[in-house]
């Protein structure tokens, strides 16, 4: 990626001849990056064991297969416009292109509040997992929030430095988390205290009232596969690296889990998981390696379950820093976050994602000193995380909507009726039903008996913003007729293209 600004094109290039970018990324190096959002030992130890707590069905194995097929049919328009459409902007190019220009810019910002949401909102548990680890193991007392600023600072570091740099770091710590799991699982259906049942995976146990909930608990579990088209103009064949990435994502997550909370079901007995796993907690899975396997083990897994979360925020973190490079290129906001490092990365995007981070950690820190030690986890985490992944399932709704828009503007493209009609039509329908059963278990998803006014700011801070956006684009169209039509092409005819050198 180069360094220069828009208007220090090379001599001699025009806008419509870009240089050739150098790319750097493989099916394996974004699929690996997709995965890392998913952060698969924290959905095995957090998201599952609190599943399984609070809705008290036995059918979660079941809702990680159903939700992969709706996402895996998401992922059919998805990757048949990823084609066509090579922009950091992801979401908000194809919306742009897909529906239109006001709605393209309302959907950036909604994105953006939502993977801000997700990737700070993970910081709180970070910071609550290492000061709680450093406390059994050392005997050291640390607040939360001194962890998580250590961690700001390296996010930041790989956030400037070569994706490819990410990539393997995220490769090596999400193989070990695999390993752990892995174990985890075959041991489970080893031991098996009340022998190994199909039940977890019969649509009896899922299919009877709080299944809205289970569903909406489940969803999060995806939450980073989507962004495989981020990546696009990093990417060494964007055409075949992104749609093999996302379905070779979707499939892996789908089933690990469904494997991997099917696993926990037997191992630690229907007939007691829920009560186990509402006492323990993430520490169900600690413990159960512990008498299982060993000390060591259960101190490695409880380890990588801090790297995983590591993982998690530098994935979201890169996320947000190339949206901001997006809109920055385009000139939807401030020229200046279209500026890179000299290693390639979107260097504005990535200090601007920091400072967000920093100062709402900060806030967080000051508004919870003093207060009950899982503060971090039932506030910061709880709240944002939960409102981000709301955000990104309406925004793969709205882009399934898209892709319909996309292909029938442009008949002439090669797109059979299943990939440009049909395919995203179901996935629109399917994912505006998960939405609403967020929505409707919103309370529920927050650890409430009843509403407050966090059940209101919150989805605030994701709706809002979108509306916003497209009343600037409006403003744009009369104000700026230039910066208005480049909105989501910004990856036609610019000089300034990520991954160049």
């Amino acid at each position: 990626m180069s360094t220069k600004t828009s208007s220090q094109v090379t001599p001699g290039a025009t806008p419509s001849e870009p240089p050739s970018p150098h790319r750097r990324l493989g099916v394996a190096s974004v699929t690996m990056m997709i995965i890392a959002a998913s952060a698969p030992l924290t959905v095995l130890a957090g998201g599952v064991t609190t599943t399984f707590a609070v809705t008290g069905l036995l059918g979660v194995p079941l809702s990680y297969l159903i939700l992969g097929a709706v996402l895996a049919v998401f992922a059919v328009g998805y990757a048949a416009m990823s084609r066509h459409v090579t922009n950091a902007g992801a979401f908000y190019a194809y919306v742009a292109q897909g529906i239109s220009r006001p709605a393209g810019v309302g959907v950036s910002l909604v994105a953006l509040m939502s993977y801000n949401l997700m990737q700070v909102g993970i910081y709180g548990l970070f910071g609550f997992t290492v000061s709680s680890l450093l406390s059994e193991r050392f005997g050291i007392d640390v607040p939360w929030w001194i962890p998580v600023v250590a961690c700001i600072a390296v996010v930041a570091v790989l956030g400037v430095n070569r994706v490819d740099l990410s990539a393997k770091v995220l490769g090596a710590l999400v193989a070990l988390e695999f390993l752990v799991v892995i174990v985890y699982d075959v041991v489970s259906f080893a031991v098996a205290p009340e022998g190994v049942t199909a039940a977890p995976l019969s649509p009896a146990s899922l299919f009877v009232p709080g299944v809205g909930a289970v569903l909406s608990f489940g969803i999060a579990a995806f939450m980073g596969f989507e962004s495989a088209a981020i990546y696009g103009e990093e990417a060494k064949d964007p055409k075949r690296t992104i749609p093999r990435a996302t379905y070779t994502a979707v499939g892996v997550i789908a089933v690990f889990y469904a494997v991997s909370s099917w696993a926990m079901a037997v191992g630690t007995g229907p007939s007691q998981l829920f009560d186990v796993a509402g006492k323990q907690g993430p520490d169900l899975v600690f413990t159960f390696l512990g008498s299982h396997v060993g000390t060591i083990v259960a101190d490695i897994a409880q380890l990588l379950f801090c790297t995983s979360l590591f993982a998690a925020l530098v994935s979201f973190h890169n996320a947000v820093a190339r949206y901001f490079f997006s809109l920055g290129r385009e000139r939807v906001v401030p020229a200046w976050l279209e500026r890179t490092s000299r290693h390639g990365a979107p260097k504005a995007g990535s200090l601007v994602q920091t400072a967000i981070a920093l100062v709402v950690v900060v806030a967080f820190a000051i508004a919870g000193n003093g207060a009950d030690p899982l503060y971090p986890v039932l506030t910061l985490f709880t709240w944002l995380t939960n409102a981000g992944a709301m955000g990104l399932v309406l925004l793969m709704a709205i882009v399934s909507a898209a892709v319909v828009g996309f292909f029938r503007r442009r008949r002439g493209l090669a797109a059979g009726a299943w990939s440009a009609v049909v395919a995203p039509s179901i996935g629109a329908v399917a994912l505006a039903v998960i939405f609403g059963l967020i929505v409707a278990n919103f309370d529920v998803l927050l650890g409430q008996t009843e509403a407050s006014p966090v059940s209101f700011v919150l989805p605030a801070l994701i709706i809002v913003p979108g509306l916003a956006g497209a009343v600037w684009a409006l403003r744009l169209r009369s104000a700026s007729p230039d910066v208005y039509r480049r909105i989501g092409h910004g990856e036609e005819g610019r000089a300034h293209h990520l991954g160049e050198e």
